[in-house]
């Protein structure tokens, strides 16, 4: 079966989706996105995927293309079309097409594309085994907090890894670990701290980070929010990171050194789990 694409008002077989050469998301990455996750054919955490897309779109002074309804409303479809059990939703709106020039254009119509992937989230194989990572340089934008589609350096970041046969990269400013190349990331102190970075410019406030967080408070977990360094984090007890891609990951190993035993912590696994089970009641 063809995947089916959502472009601009259409659904179409993905070979036949297209956008302009001209469009601002090509030619200046002028766009934002959401990933959305489906458990059961079902929508997790859609409400807080749509207060952080409203609130990028704010940031960068472009216009929303329909209204939260139709949004829902595409999702879904997205979901029936493509018989998506389980998977993700990718969405990016771009400021839309205009001839080349760097100050925003005042007439252009926003582009909105959706696509899905499906993808076992639950019985996830890095979760089982947990990830490693290495720790590399942030020299990314000073406004990560707008989820912009500015991607290129959590690639290259993420292929640095790759090339050191491990599964992701940390990112490091001034000795202090920011994120993961596409994740919130986490410590587990010696007396059994959550420790994660603090919200600012210098992170994306995760819809996940915000219910894992949510989770370890109800499950009278100690947490707290502020800066960790990377000598922090080889001597934390455990480690993981959280997203809607991947939920919530055990971290075993950073730059070379094993976490603990080597093997996904007590911490992460019960977080993982409990995620699982609320994503599952809440999912609409």
């Amino acid at each position: 079966m063809d995947r089916i694409v959502y472009v601009n008002g259409e659904y179409v077989p993905e070979q036949d989706a297209k956008v302009s050469v001209f469009d601002r998301g090509f030619l200046f990455a002028d766009g934002v996105y959401e990933v959305t996750a489906v458990l059961g054919g079902k929508l997790v955490d859609f409400e807080g995927h749509l207060r952080r897309l409203r609130r990028s779109l704010g940031e960068l002074e472009m216009a929303m293309p329909c209204t939260d309804d139709e949004l829902l409303a595409i999702h879904r479809a997205m979901i029936e079309k493509n018989a998506l059990v389980e998977g993700m939703i990718y969405l990016q709106i771009t400021r839309g097409a205009a001839d080349r020039d760097f100050a925003y254009p005042k007439s252009a119509t926003p582009t909105l594309v959706l696509f899905t992937q499906a993808r076992s989230i639950i019985d996830s194989a890095s979760a089982k085994r947990g990830v490693r990572v290495v720790t590399v340089e942030d020299l990314r934008w000073g406004r990560r907090d707008i989820k912009t589609v500015q991607l290129l350096y959590p690639s290259m970041a993420k292929m640095v890894a790759q090339g050191k046969g491990v599964d992701d990269a940390w990112l490091v400013q001034d000795g202090k670990v920011t994120e993961g190349t596409s994740n919130n990331t986490y410590i587990v102190t010696a007396d059994g701290t959550i420790v994660t970075r603090d919200l600012s410019h210098d992170i994306l406030p995760g819809i996940t980070r915000a219910a894992v967080l949510r989770c370890a408070r109800e499950l009278q977990m100690k947490v707290e929010e502020r800066a960790f360094s990377v000598e922090e984090a080889l001597a934390a007890r455990e480690a993981f990171s959280s997203s809607a891609t991947g939920f919530v990951n055990p971290v075993v190993e950073i730059d070379g050194k094993a976490l603990g035993d080597g093997q996904p912590g007590p911490v992460a696994k019960r977080l993982r789990q409990v995620y699982i089970e609320e994503s599952l009641k809440s999912a609409i």
